[in-house]
């Protein structure tokens, strides 16, 4: 099994990035590493593993990230994570909602660099493939860069030699998670400066990405990115990705044929009792900014929602945005 390349990923986001968004994001990008949504080392241990963990093994290169405290529940989930095929465990020290904060885990164990060294020493053991973290720059008012590299050599120094950084602080009471990633301002050249420190980690820089362009000047820097939002709100822009970042010569892929990727997956949904729009809500972004684009949310938006709802209705889009199709352009849509 390689080793996945961190030069570009897409961020575990909760809610977004099932089974479906990554193997409708695999489609546009053959290299960019994939993460799934944060599942918590309980749920792996005590909930249904192949309804949590089983995927398509054409989402590779992808990633599992975790959630937890104990260092022994942990250990028993990255070996049962490994075991599904996943290229990498990802530790979770980044969320700053309330209820992970209840759990003990996520950004407010920035406060207690020991326990997640500890919890990466045990992880690391249990398994053969990558472990890494995903943290913020700091927490509350231990945000001092002091605070920030001790956390960094504390964790690098239990065998973790991959740190993917949210380049913002987290408050962790006082502000929701969609505040956490709007208000605490941006300090990428706090971790430009912990990667020309540490040349020997791998630094991959999240937060308030939005564009190629800005990846291309972070990578000057650090030696990788990780978009978020900007990727599932505007899934084309992956489409570029191969061949600037990875040298892939090989002809893009087209939006149509990105979607017709999908229907076998869509036929599979269904017959499996699943609905359309499980699939198809992550899919309403790849026209954004085309002159179709309102039209093609609409009809997977409106028809998606209806029992019965079938691949019919996403041809039925494709043929609407391609130009295809007769039907009329409202104000409304358009």
């Amino acid at each position: 099994m390689t080793t996945p390349t961190h030069r570009f990923c897409v961020a575990p986001m909760m809610d977004w990035t099932d089974r479906h968004c990554r193997f409708f994001h695999r489609g546009l990008t053959r290299h960019a590493l994939l993460y799934t949504e944060m599942v918590t080392a309980e749920a792996i241990l005590h909930g249904n593993r192949d309804r949590i963990l089983d995927f398509d093994a054409a989402e590779h290169p992808v990633a599992l990230q975790l959630g937890g405290s104990d260092p022994i529940k942990l250990a028993a989930a990255s070996r049962i994570g490994a075991g599904y095929g996943y290229r990498e465990i990802n530790l979770n020290i980044g969320c700053p909602s309330d209820r992970v904060q209840e759990g003990r885990f996520g950004a407010c164990l920035m406060a207690e660099p020991d326990l997640v060294a500890r919890c990466i020493a045990a992880m690391a053991a249990a398994v053969s493939i990558p472990v890494t973290v995903k943290c913020r720059i700091g927490i509350d008012d231990q945000d001092q860069e002091a605070d920030f590299r001790r956390f960094i050599d504390t964790v690098a120094s239990a065998g973790c030699c991959t740190f993917i950084v949210h380049a913002r602080k987290a408050w962790l009471k006082g502000l929701s998670p969609k505040e956490n990633r709007e208000i605490p301002p941006l300090d990428y050249a706090r971790v430009y400066r912990l990667k020309a420190e540490r040349p020997d980690l791998t630094i991959v820089i999240n937060g308030g990405i939005a564009t190629l362009d800005a990846c291309d000047e972070h990578l000057r820097h650090v030696d990788g990115v990780m978009l978020g939002r900007a990727a599932y709100h505007e899934p084309f822009i992956l489409a570029d990705v191969d061949r600037r970042f990875f040298g892939d010569t090989a002809e893009p892929i087209t939006r149509r044929a990105a979607l017709e990727r999908m229907i076998p997956a869509i036929e599979r949904q269904i017959a499996n009792g699943g609905r359309l729009n499980n699939i198809t809500r992550h899919v309403l972004g790849l026209y954004h900014g085309r002159p179709r684009g309102r039209l093609f949310r609409r009809i997977l938006s409106e028809e998606g929602q209806r029992p019965g709802a079938g691949a019919d209705v996403l041809i039925k889009a494709i043929a609407a945005a391609e130009g295809e199709s007769a039907i009329a352009l409202s104000p409304a849509a358009e």
